[in-house]
Protein backbone atom coordinates (compact mmCIF):
# COMPACT_ATOMS: atom_id res chain seq x y z
CA UNK A 1 0.00 0.00 0.00
CA UNK A 2 1.69 3.44 -0.89
CA UNK A 3 2.32 5.83 1.72
CA UNK A 4 0.58 8.52 0.32
CA UNK A 5 -3.19 8.61 -0.40
CA UNK A 6 -4.14 9.40 -3.85
CA UNK A 7 -7.39 10.97 -3.47
CA UNK A 8 -9.26 11.72 -7.01
CA UNK A 9 -13.41 11.73 -5.72
CA UNK A 10 -13.34 15.38 -5.83
CA UNK A 11 -16.60 15.50 -7.15
CA UNK A 12 -17.62 14.21 -4.26
CA UNK A 13 -16.29 16.30 -2.20
CA UNK A 14 -13.07 18.98 -1.68
CA UNK A 15 -11.12 19.34 1.09
CA UNK A 16 -11.53 22.77 2.79
CA UNK A 17 -8.50 25.60 1.75
CA UNK A 18 -7.25 26.77 4.74
CA UNK A 19 -7.84 30.19 3.53
CA UNK A 20 -11.19 29.51 3.90
CA UNK A 21 -10.74 28.01 7.39
CA UNK A 22 -9.12 31.31 8.41
CA UNK A 23 -11.61 33.77 7.03
CA UNK A 24 -14.43 31.72 8.57
CA UNK A 25 -12.36 31.23 11.82
CA UNK A 26 -13.74 34.65 13.77
CA UNK A 27 -17.29 33.93 13.15
CA UNK A 28 -16.60 30.29 14.79
CA UNK A 29 -15.25 32.01 17.67
CA UNK A 30 -14.97 35.94 18.97
CA UNK A 31 -17.57 36.97 16.21
CA UNK A 32 -20.79 35.01 17.14
CA UNK A 33 -23.16 37.31 16.75
CA UNK A 34 -26.74 36.45 15.24
CA UNK A 35 -27.27 38.66 11.89
CA UNK A 36 -30.85 39.52 13.13
CA UNK A 37 -29.65 41.13 16.47
CA UNK A 38 -28.75 44.87 16.83
CA UNK A 39 -26.24 44.80 19.05
CA UNK A 40 -23.16 45.40 17.52
CA UNK A 41 -22.46 42.04 17.46
CA UNK A 42 -25.13 40.99 15.53
CA UNK A 43 -24.53 43.90 13.15
CA UNK A 44 -21.18 42.36 12.35
CA UNK A 45 -22.57 39.44 11.76
CA UNK A 46 -24.77 40.95 9.55
CA UNK A 47 -22.11 43.06 7.77
CA UNK A 48 -19.89 40.23 6.99
CA UNK A 49 -23.11 38.51 5.64
CA UNK A 50 -23.72 41.10 3.10
CA UNK A 51 -20.43 41.49 1.92
CA UNK A 52 -20.70 37.46 1.25
CA UNK A 53 -23.50 38.38 -0.65
CA UNK A 54 -21.74 41.12 -2.75
CA UNK A 55 -18.62 38.82 -3.69
CA UNK A 56 -20.74 35.69 -4.44
CA UNK A 57 -23.15 38.54 -6.76
CA UNK A 58 -19.73 39.89 -8.76
CA UNK A 59 -18.97 36.11 -9.49
CA UNK A 60 -22.41 35.36 -10.98
CA UNK A 61 -23.16 38.53 -12.59
CA UNK A 62 -25.90 39.70 -10.81
CA UNK A 63 -27.65 41.65 -7.92
CA UNK A 64 -26.93 40.74 -4.52
CA UNK A 65 -30.86 40.73 -3.25
CA UNK A 66 -30.92 37.44 -5.94
CA UNK A 67 -28.70 35.46 -3.71
CA UNK A 68 -30.40 32.70 -1.55
CA UNK A 69 -28.16 31.37 0.91
CA UNK A 70 -29.11 27.90 2.55
CA UNK A 71 -27.43 24.60 3.87
CA UNK A 72 -26.22 22.77 0.58
CA UNK A 73 -26.94 22.06 -2.96
CA UNK A 74 -29.63 19.64 -1.91
CA UNK A 75 -31.40 22.27 -0.52
CA UNK A 76 -31.06 24.92 -2.75
CA UNK A 77 -32.39 22.21 -5.72
CA UNK A 78 -35.14 21.30 -3.94
CA UNK A 79 -36.22 25.32 -3.26
CA UNK A 80 -35.80 25.99 -6.73
CA UNK A 81 -37.91 23.52 -8.02
CA UNK A 82 -40.55 22.56 -5.31
CA UNK A 83 -40.48 26.70 -5.08
CA UNK A 84 -41.42 27.39 -8.51
CA UNK A 85 -43.22 24.95 -9.49
CA UNK A 86 -45.54 25.56 -6.75
CA UNK A 87 -45.73 29.00 -7.24
CA UNK A 88 -46.11 28.95 -10.94
CA UNK A 89 -49.67 26.59 -10.22
CA UNK A 90 -51.18 28.64 -7.49
CA UNK A 91 -50.52 31.81 -10.08
CA UNK A 92 -52.08 29.65 -12.94
CA UNK A 93 -49.09 29.00 -14.86
CA UNK A 94 -49.22 25.15 -15.17
CA UNK A 95 -48.13 22.39 -13.26
CA UNK A 96 -45.79 20.32 -15.68
CA UNK A 97 -42.16 20.28 -15.52
CA UNK A 98 -39.27 19.42 -17.75
CA UNK A 99 -36.02 17.47 -16.58
CA UNK A 100 -33.29 15.49 -17.68
CA UNK A 101 -33.01 11.77 -17.11
CA UNK A 102 -29.63 12.48 -15.98
CA UNK A 103 -29.52 15.08 -13.27
CA UNK A 104 -28.95 14.64 -9.45
CA UNK A 105 -31.00 12.56 -6.96
CA UNK A 106 -31.38 16.11 -5.23
CA UNK A 107 -33.56 17.13 -8.72
CA UNK A 108 -35.15 13.65 -9.80
CA UNK A 109 -36.88 13.21 -6.43
CA UNK A 110 -37.54 16.78 -5.71
CA UNK A 111 -39.78 16.48 -9.17
CA UNK A 112 -40.73 12.93 -8.21
CA UNK A 113 -42.55 14.43 -5.19
CA UNK A 114 -44.31 17.52 -6.91
CA UNK A 115 -45.41 14.35 -9.61
CA UNK A 116 -47.35 13.37 -6.22
CA UNK A 117 -49.02 16.41 -5.45
CA UNK A 118 -50.37 16.46 -9.21
CA UNK A 119 -47.89 18.19 -11.04
CA UNK A 120 -46.94 16.23 -14.81
CA UNK A 121 -43.28 15.36 -15.62
CA UNK A 122 -41.46 15.35 -19.10
CA UNK A 123 -37.77 13.58 -18.66
CA UNK A 124 -35.70 14.58 -21.41
CA UNK A 125 -33.59 11.44 -23.03
CA UNK A 126 -29.62 12.33 -23.53
CA UNK A 127 -27.39 11.18 -26.28
CA UNK A 128 -24.39 8.34 -25.62
CA UNK A 129 -22.10 11.38 -23.93
CA UNK A 130 -25.03 12.47 -21.81
CA UNK A 131 -26.16 15.63 -24.16
CA UNK A 132 -29.83 17.14 -23.63
CA UNK A 133 -30.84 17.58 -27.45
CA UNK A 134 -31.92 21.23 -27.48
CA UNK A 135 -34.56 20.49 -30.42
CA UNK A 136 -35.57 18.31 -27.95
CA UNK A 137 -36.95 20.57 -25.27
CA UNK A 138 -38.30 22.74 -27.93
CA UNK A 139 -40.54 19.51 -28.55
CA UNK A 140 -41.09 19.22 -24.95
CA UNK A 141 -42.48 22.32 -23.56
CA UNK A 142 -45.80 23.18 -23.32
CA UNK A 143 -48.38 26.05 -22.86
CA UNK A 144 -48.51 24.52 -19.27
CA UNK A 145 -45.22 24.28 -18.41
CA UNK A 146 -44.25 25.58 -15.12
CA UNK A 147 -40.22 24.66 -15.31
CA UNK A 148 -36.98 23.18 -16.41
CA UNK A 149 -34.37 21.90 -14.82
CA UNK A 150 -31.20 20.90 -16.84
CA UNK A 151 -27.68 20.39 -15.04
CA UNK A 152 -24.94 22.47 -15.95
CA UNK A 153 -22.59 19.81 -15.77
CA UNK A 154 -23.10 15.79 -14.89
CA UNK A 155 -21.42 14.69 -11.83
CA UNK A 156 -20.93 11.62 -12.69
CA UNK A 157 -19.52 11.35 -16.23
CA UNK A 158 -18.49 15.37 -16.46
CA UNK A 159 -20.34 16.23 -19.48
CA UNK A 160 -20.98 19.74 -19.64
CA UNK A 161 -24.82 20.69 -20.96
CA UNK A 162 -25.24 23.49 -23.74
CA UNK A 163 -27.23 25.35 -20.62
CA UNK A 164 -27.03 28.73 -22.90
CA UNK A 165 -28.96 27.16 -25.75
CA UNK A 166 -31.41 25.66 -23.52
CA UNK A 167 -31.59 28.83 -21.89
CA UNK A 168 -32.78 30.49 -25.12
CA UNK A 169 -35.57 28.20 -25.98
CA UNK A 170 -37.08 28.57 -22.19
CA UNK A 171 -36.59 32.42 -22.65
CA UNK A 172 -38.29 32.12 -25.95
CA UNK A 173 -41.26 30.47 -24.20
CA UNK A 174 -41.31 32.54 -21.07
CA UNK A 175 -40.67 29.38 -19.21
CA UNK A 176 -38.07 29.83 -15.97
CA UNK A 177 -34.54 27.85 -16.55
CA UNK A 178 -32.76 26.16 -13.43
CA UNK A 179 -29.84 24.43 -13.30
CA UNK A 180 -27.99 22.41 -10.65
CA UNK A 181 -24.48 24.04 -11.19
CA UNK A 182 -23.15 21.98 -8.20
CA UNK A 183 -19.80 20.61 -10.19
CA UNK A 184 -19.29 23.59 -12.52
CA UNK A 185 -17.75 26.50 -9.62
CA UNK A 186 -14.24 26.68 -10.35
CA UNK A 187 -14.64 24.65 -13.38
CA UNK A 188 -16.89 26.50 -16.02
CA UNK A 189 -18.55 30.18 -16.23
CA UNK A 190 -20.95 31.48 -13.87
CA UNK A 191 -22.44 34.19 -15.08
CA UNK A 192 -25.98 33.76 -14.67
CA UNK A 193 -26.62 36.15 -17.95
CA UNK A 194 -24.62 34.81 -20.35
CA UNK A 195 -26.09 31.22 -19.08
CA UNK A 196 -29.13 32.41 -19.88
CA UNK A 197 -30.77 31.20 -16.42
CA UNK A 198 -33.38 32.14 -13.82
CA UNK A 199 -31.94 29.66 -10.78
CA UNK A 200 -28.70 28.29 -10.30
CA UNK A 201 -27.54 26.08 -7.38
CA UNK A 202 -23.62 25.86 -6.16
CA UNK A 203 -22.40 24.42 -2.89
CA UNK A 204 -19.14 25.31 -0.91
CA UNK A 205 -17.86 21.93 -0.55
CA UNK A 206 -17.42 21.37 -4.04
CA UNK A 207 -14.94 24.03 -4.50
CA UNK A 208 -13.24 23.90 -1.10
CA UNK A 209 -15.55 25.71 0.44
CA UNK A 210 -17.45 24.06 3.88
CA UNK A 211 -19.66 21.37 4.01
CA UNK A 212 -23.16 22.11 4.78
CA UNK A 213 -23.53 25.71 3.30
CA UNK A 214 -24.80 26.37 -0.48
CA UNK A 215 -26.93 28.82 -2.37
CA UNK A 216 -29.31 29.46 -4.78
CA UNK A 217 -29.36 32.35 -7.43
CA UNK A 218 -33.14 33.23 -8.12
CA UNK A 219 -33.62 36.18 -11.06
CA UNK A 220 -35.70 38.79 -10.09
CA UNK A 221 -38.89 38.38 -10.99
CA UNK A 222 -38.83 34.72 -10.56
CA UNK A 223 -42.06 33.37 -8.46
CA UNK A 224 -40.39 31.35 -5.57
CA UNK A 225 -42.77 29.88 -2.79
CA UNK A 226 -40.05 29.22 0.24
CA UNK A 227 -39.63 25.98 1.37
CA UNK A 228 -38.47 26.67 4.75
CA UNK A 229 -40.95 28.40 7.03
CA UNK A 230 -40.42 30.64 10.02
CA UNK A 231 -38.36 33.64 10.10
CA UNK A 232 -38.13 36.13 7.80
CA UNK A 233 -34.28 35.74 6.92
CA UNK A 234 -32.66 35.63 3.31
CA UNK A 235 -35.73 38.20 2.37
CA UNK A 236 -38.54 35.68 3.37
CA UNK A 237 -37.17 33.13 0.89
CA UNK A 238 -35.38 30.76 3.23
CA UNK A 239 -36.44 30.79 7.00
CA UNK A 240 -33.54 30.19 9.65
CA UNK A 241 -30.75 31.80 11.28
CA UNK A 242 -28.14 32.37 8.60
CA UNK A 243 -24.66 30.21 8.99
CA UNK A 244 -22.34 33.32 9.01
CA UNK A 245 -19.53 31.11 9.25
CA UNK A 246 -19.69 29.12 6.51
CA UNK A 247 -21.56 31.88 4.32
CA UNK A 248 -18.23 33.71 4.82
CA UNK A 249 -16.19 30.49 3.90
CA UNK A 250 -18.47 30.13 0.83
CA UNK A 251 -18.02 33.54 -0.54
CA UNK A 252 -14.07 33.22 0.62
CA UNK A 253 -14.15 29.78 -1.40
CA UNK A 254 -15.95 31.21 -5.04
CA UNK A 255 -13.62 34.36 -5.16
CA UNK A 256 -10.55 31.73 -4.83
CA UNK A 257 -12.28 29.50 -7.21
CA UNK A 258 -12.64 31.70 -10.01
CA UNK A 259 -9.60 33.57 -9.52
CA UNK A 260 -7.96 30.38 -10.29
CA UNK A 261 -9.96 29.01 -12.80
CA UNK A 262 -7.94 29.43 -16.23
CA UNK A 263 -4.59 28.05 -14.55
CA UNK A 264 -6.98 25.39 -12.89
CA UNK A 265 -8.85 23.91 -15.46
CA UNK A 266 -5.52 23.75 -17.87
CA UNK A 267 -3.63 22.15 -15.72
CA UNK A 268 -6.35 18.86 -14.10
CA UNK A 269 -7.20 18.97 -18.11
CA UNK A 270 -3.77 17.46 -18.73
CA UNK A 271 -3.92 15.29 -16.31
CA UNK A 272 -7.53 14.24 -16.90
CA UNK A 273 -5.94 13.26 -20.67
CA UNK A 274 -3.16 11.38 -19.29
CA UNK A 275 -4.99 9.65 -17.01
CA UNK A 276 -7.68 8.88 -20.07
CA UNK A 277 -5.09 8.14 -22.45
CA UNK A 278 -3.41 5.71 -20.21
CA UNK A 279 -5.75 4.00 -18.68
CA UNK A 280 -7.26 3.09 -22.30
CA UNK A 281 -3.88 2.18 -24.09
CA UNK A 282 -2.92 0.15 -21.13
CA UNK A 283 -6.26 -1.78 -19.74
CA UNK A 284 -8.00 -3.47 -22.71
CA UNK A 285 -11.76 -3.55 -23.20
CA UNK A 286 -11.69 0.13 -21.17
CA UNK A 287 -13.74 2.57 -22.62
CA UNK A 288 -14.74 6.34 -21.25
CA UNK A 289 -18.07 7.26 -20.73
CA UNK A 290 -18.92 10.84 -21.35
CA UNK A 291 -17.91 13.32 -24.38
CA UNK A 292 -14.17 13.58 -24.84
CA UNK A 293 -14.11 16.90 -25.00
CA UNK A 294 -16.84 18.98 -23.83
CA UNK A 295 -16.31 17.47 -20.28
CA UNK A 296 -15.06 19.41 -16.85
CA UNK A 297 -11.45 19.11 -16.62
CA UNK A 298 -11.41 17.10 -13.47
CA UNK A 299 -13.58 14.13 -14.62
CA UNK A 300 -12.50 10.58 -16.32
CA UNK A 301 -15.61 8.46 -15.83
CA UNK A 302 -13.75 4.73 -17.19
CA UNK A 303 -15.36 1.10 -17.64
CA UNK A 304 -13.87 -1.34 -17.51
CA UNK A 305 -15.71 -5.24 -18.85
CA UNK A 306 -16.37 -7.80 -16.30
CA UNK A 307 -14.22 -5.39 -13.57
CA UNK A 308 -17.74 -4.41 -11.38
CA UNK A 309 -16.89 -0.91 -10.00
CA UNK A 310 -17.49 -1.56 -6.47
CA UNK A 311 -14.82 -4.18 -6.75
CA UNK A 312 -12.15 -1.83 -8.37
CA UNK A 313 -12.79 0.54 -6.05
CA UNK A 314 -12.10 -1.77 -3.10
CA UNK A 315 -8.83 -3.24 -4.35
CA UNK A 316 -7.63 0.89 -5.60
CA UNK A 317 -8.18 1.78 -1.83
CA UNK A 318 -6.08 -1.03 -0.65
CA UNK A 319 -3.44 0.28 -3.03
CA UNK A 320 -4.14 3.85 -0.84
CA UNK A 321 -6.35 5.23 -4.11
CA UNK A 322 -9.64 6.74 -3.51
CA UNK A 323 -11.92 7.07 -6.63
CA UNK A 324 -15.92 6.39 -6.75
CA UNK A 325 -18.37 4.35 -9.01
CA UNK A 326 -20.39 7.45 -9.71
CA UNK A 327 -22.80 10.22 -7.26
CA UNK A 328 -21.56 10.29 -3.67
CA UNK A 329 -25.27 10.28 -2.65
CA UNK A 330 -25.90 7.17 -4.28
CA UNK A 331 -23.19 5.07 -3.15
CA UNK A 332 -23.80 1.80 -1.23
CA UNK A 333 -26.50 1.06 -3.76
CA UNK A 334 -26.31 -1.51 -5.43
CA UNK A 335 -28.58 -0.19 -8.46
CA UNK A 336 -26.47 0.79 -11.66
CA UNK A 337 -26.03 4.45 -12.19
CA UNK A 338 -29.11 6.02 -13.77
CA UNK A 339 -26.91 8.56 -15.68
CA UNK A 340 -25.27 5.75 -17.27
CA UNK A 341 -28.17 3.63 -18.23
CA UNK A 342 -29.62 6.55 -19.70
CA UNK A 343 -26.75 7.32 -21.83
CA UNK A 344 -27.37 3.85 -23.34
CA UNK A 345 -24.89 1.64 -21.33
CA UNK A 346 -25.77 -2.09 -20.47
CA UNK A 347 -26.82 -2.93 -16.91
CA UNK A 348 -23.25 -4.85 -16.89
CA UNK A 349 -21.53 -2.33 -18.65
CA UNK A 350 -22.72 0.71 -15.79
CA UNK A 351 -21.94 -1.00 -13.09
CA UNK A 352 -18.35 -1.69 -14.39
CA UNK A 353 -17.81 2.28 -14.27
CA UNK A 354 -15.40 3.79 -11.88
CA UNK A 355 -15.30 7.78 -11.49
CA UNK A 356 -11.69 9.62 -10.99
CA UNK A 357 -12.32 13.28 -10.42
CA UNK A 358 -8.84 15.29 -9.61
CA UNK A 359 -8.09 18.09 -8.04
CA UNK A 360 -6.13 20.75 -6.63
CA UNK A 361 -3.71 18.27 -4.98
CA UNK A 362 -3.30 15.89 -8.03
CA UNK A 363 -0.37 15.55 -9.14
CA UNK A 364 1.35 13.81 -12.36
CA UNK A 365 3.04 11.36 -10.20
CA UNK A 366 -0.36 10.52 -9.32
CA UNK A 367 -1.78 9.75 -12.18
CA UNK A 368 0.99 7.65 -13.33
CA UNK A 369 0.39 5.47 -9.85
CA UNK A 370 -3.14 4.87 -10.94
CA UNK A 371 -2.43 4.07 -14.45
CA UNK A 372 0.54 1.64 -13.29
CA UNK A 373 -2.15 -0.23 -10.46
CA UNK A 374 -4.85 -0.84 -13.01
CA UNK A 375 -4.15 -3.32 -15.26
CA UNK A 376 -3.10 -5.93 -12.49
CA UNK A 377 -6.34 -4.90 -10.44
CA UNK A 378 -8.55 -5.42 -13.03
CA UNK A 379 -6.78 -8.70 -14.38
CA UNK A 380 -7.29 -9.95 -10.98
CA UNK A 381 -10.80 -9.37 -11.13
CA UNK A 382 -11.27 -10.79 -14.57
CA UNK A 383 -10.14 -14.26 -13.31
CA UNK A 384 -13.13 -14.11 -11.54
CA UNK A 385 -15.54 -13.13 -13.86
CA UNK A 386 -13.43 -14.02 -17.35
CA UNK A 387 -14.79 -11.69 -20.43
CA UNK A 388 -16.81 -13.11 -22.92
CA UNK A 389 -16.76 -11.68 -26.28
CA UNK A 390 -18.34 -8.65 -27.22
CA UNK A 391 -18.80 -7.75 -23.40
CA UNK A 392 -18.04 -3.97 -24.46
Amino acid sequence: MSDRIIYLDHAATTPLDQRVLAAMLPYLSEQPGNPSSIHQLGRAALHALDDAREVVALVLGCTRKEIVFTGGGSESDNLAIKGVALAQRQRGKGSHIITSEVEHHAVLNAVAYLEQCGFTVTLLPVDRSGFVRPDDLRAAIRPDTALVSVMYANNEVGTVQPIAALGAICHEYGVPLHTDAVQAAGMLPLDVNALNVDLMTLTAHKFYGPKGVGLLYVRHGTPLLPQINGGGQERRRRAGTENVAGIVGLATALTLAEERRPTYVARLSDLRDRLIDGVLECVPQSWLNGDRELRLANNANLGFACAEGESVLLLLDQHGICASSGSACSSGSLEPSHVLTAMGLSVDNATCSVRFSLGQGSRAEDIDTVIAALPALIDRLREVAPCLPGSV
